[in-house]
C-alpha cells in the first residue's frame, strides 16, 4: 500500500508519504484543575455585559480544563513582562515532564534523541524552548532543534507532520516532538470583547510529547505509525482566527464564522487532501479531529456523516481539558491509543490562516 501512496504522492506533486513510527506520546498538565461551572460563574463577576449569554459555557462539551496559574491570578490584569515569565517557567516544567515520561515509554534515552521540534502559539522565549530543555535534560550537544510558531491549534497535526519529514531523512533516528499552550495566559480581563468571553469558555493549558522512529519500514514492534501528512490553505480567511498584538498580551480573534465555513468546506479540503495521498474515505475506520469546540465536533459529524462514537476521544478530550490549542491533536491522539482504537484514522486540526492539516495513521 505505501508504494502506492508514495507514487500517487510523487504525480501530484504535495502530500507526504513516510512510514514512521510512534515510539511513545506522554501528556502534562498544570496542577490546577477547575470545574467548568466555576468558570462560568466568574465569567459572569468578570463580563456583566455577557452575563445574559453565558449558557455558551455549558454548551461547549468541556466539564472541567487546567490552568497554569491558580483562578484569582487571572481576575487582575497583566503586562507582556508577567506573562512571558509565567508562560516560560510553565511551559519548560511541562515540556519537561512531558518529554521525560514519552522518551521512557520509546524505550530510549534523553541521549539517543536525534531531533527535536516544539511547537507553541501562547508565550515568546528567545533562547527557544527547545534550547532552554537542552539546559535542563542530557541531550546530546549535536541534537539538532525545530521551533515553530504561529500555527496556532493546528500546530499539533502540522508539527507532527514535520517532524515526521525530518525522521524521514534519519535512517534508525530518533525524533521528539514537542507541543505546550498555556491558553489560559491569554486572558485579557480589560478586553471587553464577545470573542474574549467565548475563548474564556473554550481554552485550557497542557503539553504533549511524541518520539518519532524512523525504523526502515520495519514494523515489528507493533507500533502506531504515521504514513502520510498535508495541508490545505483556504484564501482570505485571516479574520476566523489568530492573534491580534496588544499592548499587555495577545488580543483573541475568533469569528463566529467558524462553524459555516467547516461545514461548507472541510469535507471538499479532506477529499483533496486524500486524493494526493493515494488515499479514499472508504479506508479509514476512524477520525481523530483537533475539538475546537463542540460546535465543530457536532459540524464534522454532520458533513462526514460518522457514526456513533466514531468521534469519542475527540469529545472525551474536549470534555475533560478543554480545547488547549495545538496540544489537544495530542491528547486525542493518546487517548485512542491507550483505548484501543485500530486500523486507518485520520488525525486533523484546524489553525489561524484559515488552515487545516492532516495526518494519516496506522494504529
Amino acid at each position: 500500500m505505501l508504494d502506492t501512496v508514495e507514487r500517487t504522492a510523487s504525480r501530484l506533486g504535495r502530500a507526504s508519504a513516510f512510514d514512521i513510527e510512534i515510539a511513545g506520546i506522554a501528556t502534562a498538565l498544570p496542577d490546577n484543575r477547575i470545574d467548568q461551572e466555576e468558570v462560568r460563574q466568574r465569567a459572569r463577576t468578570v463580563y456583566p455585559q455577557f452575563a445574559h449569554v453565558d449558557q455558551i459555557y455549558m454548551n461547549t462539551g468541556i466539564s472541567s480544563r487546567y490552568f497554569c496559574q491558580p483562578t484569582e491570578w487571572y481576575e487582575s490584569p497583566h503586562t507582556w513582562e508577567e506573562r512571558t515569565a509565567v508562560f516560560q517557567k510553565y511551559a519548560l516544567d511541562l515540556l519537561e515532564r512531558a518529554a521525560v515520561e514519552a522518551v521512557a515509554k520509546a524505550g530510549i534515552r534523553i541521549d539517543e534523541i536525534d531531533a527535536i521540534v516544539v511547537n507553541t502559539i501562547t508565550g515568546l522565549a528567545v533562547p527557544s524552548l527547545d534550547a532552554r530543555l537542552m539546559n535542563r535534560l542530557p541531550f546530546a550537544s549535536h541534537t539538532e532543534r525545530w521551533p515553530i510558531f504561529g500555527i496556532g491549534c493546528g500546530g499539533g497535526v502540522a508539527g507532527l507532520a514535520r517532524a515526521a519529514r525530518i525522521a524521514d531523512t534519519m535512517p534508525e533516528g530518533n525524533v521528539l516532538f514537542l507541543t505546550v499552550d498555556l491558553c489560559s495566559l491569554c486572558l485579557r480581563v480589560n478586553d471587553p470583547s464577545m470573542a474574549m468571553f467565548v475563548s474564556l469558555a473554550l481554552f485550557g493549558d497542557g503539553a504533549a510529547a511524541v518520539v518519532l522512529r524512523n525504523t526502515g519500514g520495519d514494523r515489528s514492534s507493533g507500533n502506531p505509525r504515521l504514513l502520510a501528512s498535508g495541508d490545505h490553505f483556504w484564501n482570505k480567511t485571516e479574520h476566523i482566527m489568530g492573534w491580534d498584538i496588544k499592548n499587555d498580551g495577545f488580543g483573541i480573534v475568533l469569528s463566529p464564522l467558524l462553524p459555516a465555513l467547516m461545514q461548507e468546506r472541510f469535507a471538499p479540503a479532506l477529499d483533496h487532501f486524500l486524493e494526493r495521498a493515494g488515499y479514499s474515505r472508504s479506508e479509514f475506520s476512524g477520525y481523530l479531529l483537533h475539538p475546537g469546540g463542540g460546535k465543530i465536533l457536532d459540524v464534522a459529524d454532520k458533513v462526514l456523516n460518522l457514526a456513533p462514537d466514531v468521534l469519542r476521544p475527540s469529545r472525551e478530550t474536549l470534555r475533560d481539558y478543554g480545547n488547549m490549542s495545538s496540544v489537544t491533536a495530542m491528547f486525542v491522539l493518546k487517548n485512542a491509543i491507550e483505548t484501543g482504537r485500530s486500523g486507518r484514522e485520520l488525525l486533523a486540526a484546524f489553525g489561524p490562516g484559515f488552515s487545516a492539516y492532516f495526518a494519516v495513521l496506522d494504529l
